[in-house]
């Protein structure tokens, strides 16, 4: 069996990656980067390089593939291409696992509305699918330098919980629904072990790193103009805050079982990411 993993580079899928190999799963990892490419091959891994703005390249990557992990780059251009890689798959009847967004069926943002295109085309596409749904990344706090520096972070106002996960945990379900039955045409919404807001998360860190950690909520337009001027672009920028407006009305507080349930370990809980990452965090 050989999967193709797409976002190789990125925090799920360098996670799943390294999952599926110490399985010993036959892998293919698709960069967009030529180098990373070179360098993967070089290490002895398979790897080739994927651009689904480029159709030319996806009969290579799917040469032999019985599966493909499907997660496109964030963009106005991400739902296009991603139904490109569905029309390939439908070609060669390979099983798709798509890496979606929390309550994508609702559209409630810019990024849902991005996702959930693909997700109809999947189920009515005759192959064989399962989508996978997680909540917030913790890894998403790891872009906080301030936490370390200053002694907080920042986010767009929210003061509804949310049940954060963490990346390792959606690996690990990606590589147990890539590798065993029964999950065809299911859709796996997936959370952390608790909800918190960004309030409670902060004492969270504060009991570990053993100083104050405070949350700073600033309005959506200096949020806004902060992640500018940090070189986000507008996209992406005004994609996160619409995101952070739904959250904002609740509803990403649900906690469900899906992570135990599939891998057979608890979820990572805040205070764990927390410890594992103290170096980050200082």
């Amino acid at each position: 069996m050989m999967i193709l993993v797409t976002g190789a580079s990125g925090n799920v899928g360098s996670a799943l990656l390294g999952c599926l190999r110490a399985e010993g799963v036959a892998t293919r990892a698709a960069y967009r980067d030529p180098g990373m490419t070179a360098r993967a091959i070089e290490s002895g891994r398979s790897a080739v390089t994927l651009d689904l703005a480029e159709p030319r390249t996806l009969g290579p990557a799917l040469d032999g593939v019985e599966a493909v992990f499907l997660l496109g780059a964030m963009g106005p251009a991400q739902t296009a291409q991603e139904l490109t890689m569905l029309d390939a798959a439908r070609a060669t009847g390979t099983r798709v696992v798509k890496l979606s967004v929390w309550r994508a069926d609702e559209g409630l943002s810019p990024v849902a509305r991005l996702h959930r295109p693909v997700e109809q085309a999947l189920f009515t596409s005759g192959l064989r699918w399962t989508v996978l749904r997680p909540n917030f990344y913790l890894q998403n706090f790891l872009r906080q330098p301030s936490i370390r520096d200053a002694g907080e972070f920042s986010f767009p106002l929210i003061t509804a919980p949310i049940s954060f996960i963490d990346a390792g945990d959606v690996a690990r379900v990606a590589a147990r629904v890539l590798t065993t039955d029964g999950h065809d045409g299911r859709v796996y919404p997936l959370t952390g072990p608790k909800a918190l807001t960004y309030t409670e998360a902060a004492a969270v860190f504060g009991d570990v790193l053993g100083r104050r950690v405070r949350y700073v909520g600033p309005p959506d337009d200096e949020a806004r103009a902060a992640m500018l001027s940090r070189g986000m672009p507008e996209f992406h920028a005004d994609a996160l805050i619409d995101v952070a407006r739904a959250y904002r009305d609740g509803g990403a507080d649900t906690v469900t079982s899906a992570v135990p349930d599939l891998t057979g370990r608890p979820a990572l809980g805040f205070a764990d990411f927390v410890r594992q990452h103290r170096d980050v965090f200082g």
